[in-house]
């Protein structure tokens, strides 16, 4: 184990982009959730003729389906990201995460998106063909909260927050679509050492808005000192995942 100054430089220096999380084998852990998203969208898209994948990211987990639909679309914002999703997927375009999406209406038999940072429902509602399904692992109000706390104090966590199932659910059915499932899990999150924690905080940027290496230096040094006395520092991470049919 290195340094304090030898991790937070690593984690630092760690590329951003795509959404390959491999690096943090062995630096820290996530329990996954139950209903296995990249095992149940596998499944659906061997059965579909069209599917569309929005805020792809880096496109990895879609492209580890056995089979794709003859038609497989993606939509990414963010340049890096859509530039590594299109060496992964087919057919790749660059579309704003709240719309609008660049396709005719009624073209797709399954929409699939994992952690968007905003879900257009109206215009996944228009793209569905009808009967057709999305299906979306998403994050959930007040995830990692203990890392947030940790690092700017306690925070305050709505019940309206845009990401919560109760939003999830009302925006989906305001859009037209039936909700046919709606679960949330709570999972543990372990960090192992502060470089992990600095790269966390790089990758996944909502969890505190504008850190910075510099900025938050001392509560990095405390959550070295944390680490080195307890191990890890352990927060849990918020999904729930949501499928609706177009009637």
């Amino acid at each position: 184990m290195g340094t304090f100054e030898e991790l937070v430089a690593e984690g630092a220096a760690v590329p951003l982009d795509g959404w390959d999380f491999s690096w943090f084998e062995g630096r820290g852990t996530e329990e996954r959730p139950p209903w296995g998203y990249a095992r149940s969208i596998a499944s659906r898209l061997a059965t579909v003729e069209s599917a569309l994948d929005l805020q792809t990211c880096g496109g990895e987990v879609t492209a580890t389906a056995p089979v794709l639909p003859p038609l497989m679309a993606a939509v990414e914002s963010w340049p890096p990201n859509a530039l590594v999703a299109s060496r992964n997927l087919p057919f790749v375009v660059r579309a704003p995460n709240e719309g609008p999406l660049p396709f005719r209406s009624s073209r797709f038999d399954l929409v699939i998106s994992r952690h968007p940072f905003a879900t257009p429902w109206a215009e996944i509602a228009r793209v569905l063909k009808p009967g057709g399904t999305f299906f979306s692992q998403q994050i959930g109000a007040g995830t990692n909260r203990e890392l947030t706390d940790f690092m700017m104090g306690p925070r305050t966590v709505g019940d309206g927050e845009d990401r919560s199932t109760h939003r999830a659910r009302f925006e989906a059915e305001k859009a037209g679509l039936e909700v046919l499932r709606l679960e949330p899990a709570a999972l543990r999150v372990a960090f192992f050492d502060v470089g992990a924690v600095v790269h966390f905080l790089r990758k996944v940027l909502w969890t505190v808005p504008g850190f910075t290496v510099e900025g938050y230096w001392d509560r990095l040094l405390d959550m070295h000192a944390h680490i080195q006395e307890h191990g890890e520092f352990v927060s849990t991470s918020q999904r729930f995942l949501i499928e609706a049919r177009k009637p």
